[in-house]
């Protein structure tokens, strides 16, 4: 997952948040396919430090241990020290299964392009 516009100043816990409250980010890899595919557009909203999110969210978390990584995965529950986030894909694990919870940072709202619309609460 990249975007430009995803660069932060605020930290929490070590982890840089979003600067502005609205991002549109480019997915970049297959770990949430077949939700969302490489190159997808997606809109997300600016998450408060602390914030609960729910099981089931599509979200843009960073990883302490690599705080430079955005990515796009979805919830699959609270635990200490942030959230337990996972790909839809299962034969990739760039997700907390490699590297721990996650500090959400966004929820993401929909998909811009290239088949705007709302994603699913549960993976396809």
């Amino acid at each position: 997952m990249s975007s430009g516009d995803t660069s932060g100043t605020g930290r929490t816990a070590g982890v840089e948040a979003l600067v502005t409250p609205w991002v549109v980010a480019r997915v970049a890899g297959p770990s949430m396919t077949p939700t969302v595919r490489s190159g997808d557009r997606l809109l997300a909203r600016r998450v408060a430090a602390g914030t609960a999110v729910r099981d089931g969210a599509v979200v843009l978390a960073r990883f302490p241990a690599r705080p430079g990584l955005l990515v796009v995965k979805r919830v699959r529950g609270a635990v200490p020290g942030g959230h337990w986030v996972e790909g839809d894909n299962p034969f990739v694990t760039d997700d907390s299964r490699a590297f721990g919870p996650a500090v959400v940072v966004g929820r993401v709202v929909g998909r811009l392009w290239p088949r705007p619309g709302r994603l699913p609460c549960r993976p396809a």
